[in-house]
């Protein structure tokens, strides 16, 4: 309770189902609140009817999820320890196809964040149901700008945690750096290089600088709390899946 007013949550994804007793006075104020958090487990049996109605329901986005929509030459690795670590061949697609979406915006550098990356991709044809797999949560494209001021922070933060396997870890496009895993916090990246006019120049701390990215990183998730301040802010582009299906179907 805080004042008057009862907090209560269940947690996320369906795990438990939360169960809550309110007991007013006639002045609608709260006099009693109990009740718990029951785990949906493998104990508790599914309701048939409910199960049919979602089987029913699920079946006109059966056909989205098996459509075709590229080859892949080799596999595309997206393994939580390979991308939560280092360059990963899934997040070099992802911002290639970011960056690929808004180049006629004059876009310099695409961001995306590990964490948002869940699956690989083997070789061979790649459906709709893998590339969501793969970029599960919906996230959209944003665009906005920051300085290079900005830039440095928001990088310090995204290799902040590599030892922890953090989803802050970044993946670039239009962008080169160094870091060191083992210097202390806030002082690990080094050499970071814009790629402008077909060339790679130093960041200027000064200069503004057009950026795409997922809605999430944009609003501060993974620690990307400098962003949240962004000029020229554009958060409802398309889907990320769809993004990238379509950069490889290229």
């Amino acid at each position: 309770m805080i004042g008057n007013t009862a907090f209560v949550s269940a947690y996320a994804y369906g795990k438990f189902l939360g169960e809550l007793n309110v007991t007013f006075n006639d002045q609608g104020e709260i006099l009693v609140t109990n009740g718990d958090a029951l785990i949906m487990d493998a104990n508790v049996p599914e309701d048939v009817a409910t199960v049919q109605r979602i089987a029913k329901a699920a079946e006109p986005l059966q056909s989205i999820h098996e459509k075709i929509v590229a080859q892949a030459a080799s596999e595309i690795v997206g393994a939580r320890a390979e991308c939560r670590a280092r360059e990963c061949t899934m997040g070099v697609l992802i911002t290639d196809a970011m960056l690929d979406r808004v180049k006629d915006q004059g876009v310099h550098i695409a961001i995306q964040n590990s964490g948002g990356i869940r699956a690989n991709l083997d070789a061979g044809k790649v459906t709709m149901g893998e590339v969501l797999t793969v970029l599960p949560f919906q996230n959209t494209l944003s665009t906005f700008e920051v300085s290079g001021a900005t830039l440095l922070p928001a990088l310090e933060n995204g290799v902040s945690q590599v030892e922890e396997g953090a989803g802050r870890f970044p993946h670039f496009a239009g962008l080169s750096f160094t870091f060191d895993p083992k210097a202390e916090v806030g002082q690990r990246v080094a050499d970071v290089q814009v790629l402008e006019r077909r060339h790679f120049d130093p960041l200027n701390l000064s200069k503004l600088y057009s950026v795409v990215s997922n809605n999430y990183v944009r609003n501060g998730g993974d620690g990307y709390k400098m962003f949240t301040a962004a000029t020229n802010v554009y958060n409802y582009g398309p889907d990320l899946a769809d993004v990238v299906a379509e950069f490889m179907a290229i």
